[in-house]
């Protein structure tokens, strides 16, 4: 059973490759841009759920 298991998941995860890879070139074809900015965007959630996640870690010791 445990084999079955494994072939089916890996069939599965090759036709997700194989139907995303259009999406994909797709994407990096045709998709956004980055501009001035879009660092800052990004980084600044980022720095609010480390700084939860410290602020929790805190909290339980």
């Amino acid at each position: 059973m445990e084999l079955f298991l494994k072939i089916t998941a890996a069939i599965t995860l090759g036709l997700m490759l194989f139907f995303l890879w259009p999406v994909y070139k797709n994407w990096q074809e045709n998709g956004p841009k980055a501009q001035r900015g879009d660092w800052p965007a990004a980084i600044l959630p980022l720095g609010a759920v480390v700084a939860l996640v410290v602020v929790l870690i805190m909290a339980v010791r």
